[in-house]
């Protein structure tokens, strides 16, 4: 191991499960256990999976003036996010670029936590900072102070309950990209574990489908990661590596920081979602940093959803291009991974949860993933993903994995 590389809390447990390791971020992090990528993959769908997402990051932004700097900086607009309710969008630069991608969480109309990606906590908290303008706005990076571990699929509400001291009132109501507790322990609206300890249960994640994401104490995560996986045994719970949290986020059209989001203008993708577009889509409807950018940007790349026609993938980067029907190399792949719970049936994608699912169906798996290019495209385009003498046949898509579960009601899990 990298001595340098920092290490969750939960190190010495991925180690003595026989993980393999590797370098996510600056962290020393678990790809896979024994079960392998697929299996780990295929838990989420089937029943539930435990991911440790301790490397993640934690600011919390206080005082009169942190609505406006954060609405400033990020590109949602927060001025409807009531509190207990969180939202995804990215923090960019004064030339659009996306700094980093991150979820701001909203306590009260003053006090707010971003939680960011690896290695990023003082990035973001600097650049926060340096936006202040003379705002009255209190920033703290909790980088190492708190621990996160994320518990995804359809089990995980299930699995939870018998933790907490009163599930009953934490999960009703509980809608998607809600979230109750708190990070401080002496603020109030706390929820606890049966055993006391106070946590921040947000219902999010970055798989596609239910599940929550679980801040806590560092000191107290390896109890809560072990009890789980032992009450969720019988139910199929399995700790989940990083190559899994991929390919799952993937096939629910996620992007990763720093490689399908980056140094370049943050438009023209499929996170259009995260942006304050007018109805017409030719302008904002507040101001923020990077928005006069953007909108001179209207020509830059555009990045798009591929899924292929069998399992087969590339590897992503520079060294892998991207041509049209014409044979005309037009750009990159961005991310490339399998989605092992999806298949095509009938000129249309269906996932091992597609209700009324054929047994005649072979759910084998399908590549997937983002494409940069330097031209609009149709849906449906045919492309074809060329590493040196290998190629794969793919074509442009809104949507990958069908059938996710990430915003059912909470009703249909307990």
């Amino acid at each position: 191991m990298n001595d340098s590389l920092k290490k969750t809390p939960l190190n010495q447990w991925h180690r003595n499960a026989g993980a393999n390791m590797a370098d996510f971020g600056g962290f020393d992090m678990p790809l896979w256990y024994d079960t392998g990528v697929k299996n780990e993959h295929l838990a989420v769908l089937k029943s539930a999976g435990l991911f440790d997402t301790s490397h993640m990051a934690c600011i919390t932004v206080e005082g009169n003036g942190a609505f406006d700097l954060i609405n400033f900086c990020f590109t949602r607009d927060i001025d409807s996010l009531v509190p207990g309710r969180c939202v995804y969008g990215a923090f960019l630069d004064d030339k659009g670029h996306c700094i980093d991608d991150a979820i701001v969480y909203r306590f009260t109309d003053t006090r707010f936590m971003v939680c960011v990606n690896a290695g990023m906590g003082g990035t973001i908290a600097t650049h926060l900072s340096e936006q202040k303008d003379g705002r009255d706005a209190v920033i703290t990076d909790l980088t190492a102070k708190l621990a996160k571990i994320d518990i995804q699929g359809k089990n995980a509400a299930k699995i939870l309950s018998g933790f907490l001291k009163d599930p009953d009132a934490t999960f009703v109501p509980m809608p998607y990209f809600s979230f109750k507790g708190d990070v401080d322990p002496d603020q109030p609206g706390q929820i606890f574990l049966a055993d006391g300890t106070p946590i921040l249960l947000s219902r999010s994640g970055y798989t596609g489908e239910f599940g929550f994401e679980i801040f806590i104490a560092p000191e107290k995560v390896e109890a809560l990661w072990s009890g789980l996986l032992d009450a969720g045994k019988d139910l199929g719970l399995t700790a989940c590596g990083l190559g899994a949290r991929d390919s799952l986020r993937a096939g629910s059209c996620l992007p990763l920081s720093h490689q399908d989001i980056g140094h370049f203008p943050f438009i023209n993708h499929p996170w259009d979602f995260a942006l304050p577009y007018t109805e017409d889509k030719t302008a904002f409807t507040k101001d923020f940093l990077g928005a006069g950018a953007l909108l001179a940007a209207a020509d830059a790349d555009h990045t798009y959803p591929f899924v292929g026609d069998s399992l087969r993938k590339v590897n992503a980067g520079e060294s892998t291009e991207v041509l049209d029907e014409q044979g005309d190399t037009i750009g990159r792949v961005l991310t490339c991974a399998t989605d092992m719970a999806v298949t095509w049936a009938d000129d249309k994608i269906v996932s091992i949860n597609t209700e009324g699912l054929s047994e005649d169906v072979k759910v084998k798996g399908l590549a997937c993933g983002f494409v940069m290019v330097n031209k609009a495209l149709p849906m449906g385009s045919r492309l074809t993903l060329k590493e040196g003498k290998r190629s794969i046949s793919v074509r442009t898509i809104e949507d990958i994995r069908p059938d996710r579960t990430a915003r059912k009601a909470i009703k249909n899990f307990i």
